[in-house]
């Protein structure tokens, strides 16, 4: 096929260009190995002094050529090696007009990420041109987080591929990417079908090493590997294409069939031809260099001048050719677009594209924006091995083909797993919080799986059975345990955990004591506080009464007399809480201190009550951990060697039970009577308990750190991602509140915080707490003293009252005894106001009819009084 390839490409090129004034000249060795190679390119060197070599098939034979064509300064160039390990930087003379296998790598792996394949079983061939591809394969799915379960080296021996087929049908993987020639990759699926590993639930996926010749495959061979995805070059149909498939079969017939490497060699040649034409026609004494031989390290060959330059005049040739646009960057071809098929009957349908630029695409377009996408889901459908339409999941069970899921017995807390046989049909069903999760998950996976229950009964085997024991028979027993098991460091080490669909944490609940004390409603205050407001009480009623005593009564409606008033100033800061009279104080300062006073009494009593009301509510229980102490566990769970080793409590002093009943009733009796003093558990548990008996318990102290319920599988499941996706989407959306309510109870929500615990060291408020109010106050009260009793400070403040008022008068009518209303502007100030009494006669003071012998003294006074109310 190369060979006439070749030769068509030749006869093509120069019709369509008869003007050109070069010809390519051939020259052909057969080499049937690797040291025919070496002999056929020496002698090629040599004897036909040629100035360009075409054609190793072989990563060998590519080395020793390619280091040979680097030393005389030939271009070699390859058509068919596709992961060669020679640098194009450490040999330039070494160019491939093949795309290089790192972008195939990248193709499969997008696939397998796309169809959300966790693992893929690698079957290859055992030879040398493998590797470097499977280290390109390797880096690849490493990148988008795909596994390789099993790496599997394929000889051509029929035993060794049956032996290998029946290992891998007791993995749980069934994804498989084969990477080997025609004849290798045949007789494979011959065996795989006949294995019955063509069948549904089975993925397999074939590189280009092997679709590439799909045209040359009989029909038995062909038909085997129905449902096969694959991958290859994309032949871009054209014109010239066509008709040179057409020609082709003219000269070949029935006898080979053409392929990709058929037309990347036409391509190779033309470019040759067209990188010749640019250089144009040389003399004989300018091929090659005029100095010695001691580069070549061979006195026989000669170093090569027009070989560097056919070098430089090919890295820069682009043209469209038969298989796309052609363009060498860095001494190979430019990346291509990828086919993906899908093998179905006796051909292919396409479902779709790969470039490196916008990664998995349906159809090609140029205009499209570059989205590097690895979504299968724009691909057209594709039918799977079986003629089955429903993408395989990638992994299977390979005992039963349903999913065991483990369900454990419970007495108690039946709200998360309640397991219920069926004794017509011993079968298991299992109902609760825990399975509701489990079978919504289901919903949102994206592949059917069948299951079925089967619970677990430890007291059967040991009456101190725990959680631990059924997660050991993980997976001899089961594939998943699915109940209220949390997620444990130490059980990490031998299964593998979901994200957790419940809260996390682990906390402390004791007895919820109400404290009995007459005396409850002065601790609100301190001592030295209560001592502070009573003395301040009492100085406060004699400064009152300092002030009020120079003040006359001069109220005619006053419900108390003047010398009853001048009393009550001394009860005036108590009885103003409670009956806050206008005519209480008459003098301006009393007020103004009254005012300060009612402000710090105000703040006080505002204070008192708050703090009170913290008293009352506040669980008055301090619980510490002691050797007195004895804490319940529950039955079976982690939290036994969690107190043991996390908070060195004597395992004498735990003791487990299985429901809420049997907490409360330990609790209700006492550590005394054989009871506990608290219980450890975790707060889902806690949340039930405290519903049930919520008056009668808190939690309290700090919550230790678990990270709550979670599904467990055998460790390396690939089920263990799809389920933890499942279990975020269920958690976080409407019908998380339903589940939770359905079995815990209507306001149940894990979304609502717990209620948090008020410091048990609130204490009383003391005198330092309202120093501060009372230097005020103090302050206040003595400034008042001094302005109203001293003499300096009456001038003071009779002065500053008038500088202050002076531009605002107001007319105040004064009245004398004789009835004449007297104007005159005096200032607004709180201090009383005072007008000198006129002179009066011993008549004027007398009534009419009496004189002042006969006047009594109570007379006397109430006509001073009534004089003193007249020129007020």
């Amino acid at each position: 096929m190369m060979d006439l390839c070749i030769k068509m490409a030749l006869s093509d090129f120069y019709s369509e260009h008869p003007n050109h004034r070069t010809r390519l000249q051939l020259h052909t060795k057969d080499a049937e190995s690797l040291l025919d190679t070496n002999f056929a390119v020496q002698k090629l060197l040599k004897h036909e002094e040629v100035h360009g070599i075409l054609g190793p098939q072989g990563a060998t034979e590519d080395k020793f050529v390619a280091e040979l064509g680097g030393k005389v300064h030939v271009p070699v160039i390859s058509f068919s090696a596709r992961s060669s390990t020679i640098s194009a930087a450490k040999n330039r003379y070494y160019v491939r007009t093949t795309p290089d296998d790192l972008y195939q790598a990248q193709a499969l792996a997008a696939i397998c990420q796309g169809f959300k394949w966790p693992e893929v079983v690698i079957l290859y061939e055992d030879a040398e041109y493998v590797n470097h591809f499977l280290w390109h394969l390797n880096k690849a799915f490493q990148e988008v987080d795909v596994g390789i379960a099993h790496m599997s080296a394929i000889t051509s021996e029929d035993i060794q591929i049956i032996k290998e087929l029946k290992k891998l049908i007791a993995e749980k993987t069934r994804v498989f990417l084969v990477h080997m020639n025609l004849s290798l990759g045949s007789r494979l699926f011959l065996h795989a079908r006949n294995a019955g590993m063509m069948s549904e639930e089975y993925a397999w996926i074939i590189t280009e090493y092997l679709s590439n010749f799909l045209s040359s495959m009989d029909f038995v061979v062909h038909d085997s590997m129905d449902g096969v995805l694959g991958i290859r070059p994309y032949e871009q149909r054209s014109e010239k294409l066509n008709s040179f498939q057409k020609r082709w079969k003219m000269n070949m017939g029935s006898i080979g069939a053409l392929n990709v490497y058929g037309l990347w060699v036409y391509d190779a040649v033309c470019s040759l031809a067209m990188a010749a034409e640019k250089i144009g026609p040389v003399n004989a004494s300018s091929l090659y260099k005029n100095t010695s031989n001691v580069e070549t390290g061979n006195t026989d060959l000669k170093v090569s001048a027009y070989g560097p330059r056919l070098l430089s005049e090919l890295s820069v040739t682009k043209f469209r050719g038969l298989i796309g646009d052609i363009q060498f960057i860095n001494g190979q071809l430019k990346p291509l677009v990828f086919e993906i098929f899908n093998v179905i009957g006796s051909g292919e349908k396409t479902l779709g594209f790969w470039t490196p630029e916008k990664g998995i695409s349906r159809e090609l377009s140029s205009t499209g924006k570059p989205t590097n996408t690895a979504s299968t889901k724009i691909l057209k459908n594709a039918i799977w091995p079986g003629d089955c339409v429903t993408q395989p999941k990638g992994w299977a069970n390979p005992v039963t083909g349903k999913l065991r899921v483990g369900v454990p017995t419970m007495r108690g807390f039946k709200q998360f797993v309640n397991v219920i046989i069926d004794r017509a049909t011993s079968r298991t069903n299992a109902t609760g919080f825990s399975i509701d999760i489990f079978l919504a998950t289901l919903q949102l996976l994206p592949f059917t799986i069948k299951y079925e229950f089967y619970y677990y009964n430890g007291s059967k085997k040991n009456s101190n059975w725990t959680y631990d024991d059924l997660l050991h028979e993980i997976p001899q027993t089961f594939d998943i345990v699915v109940g209220d098991i949390t997620i444990w460091a130490p059980r990490a080490n031998y299964v593998d955990f979901s994200l957790p669909y419940s809260e996390p944490g682990v906390t402390l609940v004791v007895k919820n004591k109400k404290p009995f004390d007459m005396w409850i409603f002065i601790k609100p205050l301190h001592w030295d506080l209560w001592i502070a407001i009573i003395i301040a009480c009492i100085l406060m009623g004699i400064v009152l009464r300092i002030l009020e005593h120079r003040v006359p009564n001069t109220d005619e409606n006053s419900i108390r007399p003047h010398r009853e008033r001048l009393k009550m100033t001394y009860w005036s800061p108590i009885a103003v809480l409670a009956f806050p009279e206008r005519n209480m104080v008459a003098n301006t300062w009393s007020i103004f201190v009254l005012m300060f006073w009612l402000f710090m009494a105000f703040i006080l009593m505002q204070s008192y009550t708050a703090n009170l009301s913290a008293i009352l509510t506040v669980d008055q229980l301090k619980f510490a951990f002691s050797d007195e102490y004895y804490v319940g566990y529950q039955e079976g769970s982690f939290m036994r060697e969690f107190l043991k080793v996390r908070l060195n409590i004597n395992e004498s002093r735990l003791r487990s039970y299985s429901s809420v009943e049997e907490y409360h009733d330990a609790m209700s009796k006492g550590s005394k009577r054989g009871g506990i003093d608290a219980i450890f558990d975790e707060i889902p548990y806690m949340k039930i308990f405290l519903n049930k008996y919520d008056s009668q318990y808190k939690m309290v102290g700090p919550r230790y750190r678990t990270d709550g319920f979670g599904f467990a599988f055998p460790l390396g499941s690939p089920l263990t991602a799809y389920f933890s996706r499942a279990i975020v989407a269920v958690t976080q959306g409407p019908n998380m509140t339903f589940i939770e309510q359905t079995h815990f109870g209507p306001g149940y929500s894990s979304q609502d915080p717990l209620s948090s615990t008020i410091s048990q060291q609130t204490s009383s408020l003391s005198f330092r707490d309202f120093g501060g109010l009372f230097i005020i106050v103090g302050s206040v009260t003595m400034f008042a003293l001094i302005c109203s009793e001293t003499s300096l400070g009456r001038k003071v403040t009779a002065r500053f009252s008038q500088m202050c008022f002076r531009f605002m008068p107001s007319e105040f009518p004064l009245t004398r005894n004789d009835g004449e209303e007297v104007h005159e502007s005096v200032p607004e100030t709180g201090a009383p106001y005072i007008e000198e009494a006129p002179s009066l006669s011993e008549e004027e003071i007398c009534e009419p009819g009496q004189n002042n012998e006969s006047a009594t003294a109570e007379d006397q006074e109430g006509n001073i009084d009534n004089h003193q109310e007249g020129i007020s």
